[in-house]
């Protein structure tokens, strides 16, 4: 059975969908097969893999009200062994409309039944927020990594998203667990940035990946040409980052 981690922070900024997609880059360069669930209805991680989300008529938001099964949403991408679930413009209404539906907290659990033997790893990008597609999210995975970029407030909302994990643990899935946090955006010549890694290395012992995900303009400019880092430019301080973060993932599941 394959592992599901979901990626998920509620400050919006903080590397994410980057993270989200290019962590599933490096995991399919390995070997591993990939889904890439993009639940954020910005459709950022879509996007990124060169997808158009205003063109698809099908995705993650028809698994959730149930009138598609998952099976018929995945689609490939530009890379072997990495497939995506794309969210689409109707995914915005989504927390709306599963308030009334049964089994709320779960639709999203339930529908991956069927697929997670078909994969060795599923990445979950949540959206920026606490809501109901964030819990179902949670419910779904059995990890949870935690993108936190190196500035002071970043820290900040750190205690509530651990409250919602823990409210997870206690009501939802108590099997859920950590898998851990990983710094993005780093600037080692800014002091506030290696202020902040040491901050987060007393508050999660033994939990923050030593792989550092740097602040990088070819980062960022990856997205808009519909490609990973790994496809973009492989030979970034970035891309290696994320090549040793997917190693150090592999090494600790």
């Amino acid at each position: 059975m394959g592992t599901i981690i979901s990626v998920v922070n509620q400050k919006g900024g903080v590397g994410k969908t980057t993270t989200a997609v290019n962590l599933g880059a490096y995991l399919a360069y390995f070997g591993k097969r990939v889904l890439l669930i993009d639940l954020d209805p910005q459709a950022n991680a879509t996007s990124g893999l060169g997808i158009n989300h205003r063109e698809i008529e099908k995705g993650i938001y028809n698994v959730l009200i149930g009138n598609s099964s998952i099976i018929d949403v995945i689609l490939k991408t530009k890379q072997n062994n990495y497939f995506v679930i794309p969210a689409t413009i109707s995914l915005s209404g989504a927390s709306v409309e599963l308030v009334d539906l049964d089994n709320r907290e779960f639709r999203l659990d339930t529908a991956l039944k069927e697929v997670k033997d078909k994969f060795d790893y599923i990445i979950i990008d949540g959206p920026p927020s606490l809501g109901l597609l964030t819990v179902n999210g949670l419910t779904a995975s059995d990890k949870v990594l935690i993108p936190i970029q190196s500035e002071y407030y970043a820290l900040e909302g750190l205690g509530q998203l651990l409250e919602t994990i823990s409210l997870i643990q206690n009501n939802l899935k108590p099997e859920l667990g950590i898998l851990g946090v990983v710094i993005t955006m780093f600037d080692k010549r800014n002091r506030l940035s290696s202020l902040v890694k040491d901050e987060l290395y007393k508050y999660f012992p033994n939990k923050v990946f030593k792989s550092i995900i740097p602040r990088s303009v070819r980062l960022a400019e990856a997205p808009s040409y519909g490609s990973s880092i790994l496809q973009y430019d492989a030979k970034s301080l970035a891309a290696k980052a994320y090549e040793d973060l997917a190693k150090e993932i592999i090494n600790s599941i």
